[in-house]
């Protein structure tokens, strides 16, 4: 799989506002990319203390998704097993840097890493396991090698 640049973030707030945006489902479909995913999620990991990410990013991303028209079923709209996985990720590449280190340099060292990567799942999971009803449903354990 073939990954295509990422486009990185200018400056902290432009981060916030993505992760602003999805918490109050203000955010426009049009800016809902992987890079803002990602983005978000370290935000909300690193910056928002008050978020159980754990607990509730499914039902954060589900919300936003139907709140722009999205549906959420088994083809289309919240994939947990993905996003519990870049939750991994992110929280791996949280652990090599300084916590006072700016979001945006954060954000767009991630992005540029393998783990930002559109198929860095795909190392820990084969495509018929990650892109099953299951694993969009719920997290499935990988069937490749362990997660991080």
């Amino acid at each position: 799989m073939t990954d295509l640049p990422f486009r990185p973030f200018a400056d902290n707030a432009a981060i916030r506002r993505i992760g602003e945006g999805l918490l109050a489902c203000t955010l426009p479909k049009a800016d809902w990319t992987h890079e803002a995913h990602l983005g978000a999620t370290l935000w909300l990991i690193r910056d928002r203390p008050d978020v159980d990410v754990d607990a509730r990013i499914a039902a954060i991303i589900s919300a936003y998704n139907e709140s722009v028209g999205g549906v959420n079923d088994d083809s289309q709209g919240y994939h947990d097993t993905i996003t519990r996985c870049f939750v991994a990720g992110i929280r791996l590449h949280l652990s090599d840097r300084a916590p006072d280190e700016p979001l945006v340099e954060v954000v767009n060292a991630l992005l540029a890493s393998p783990i930002g990567q559109r198929g860095w799942p795909l190392r820990f999971y084969s495509p018929e396991r990650l892109f099953s009803v299951a694993a969009r449903r719920g997290f499935v354990p990988p069937d490749l090698i362990s997660l991080p």
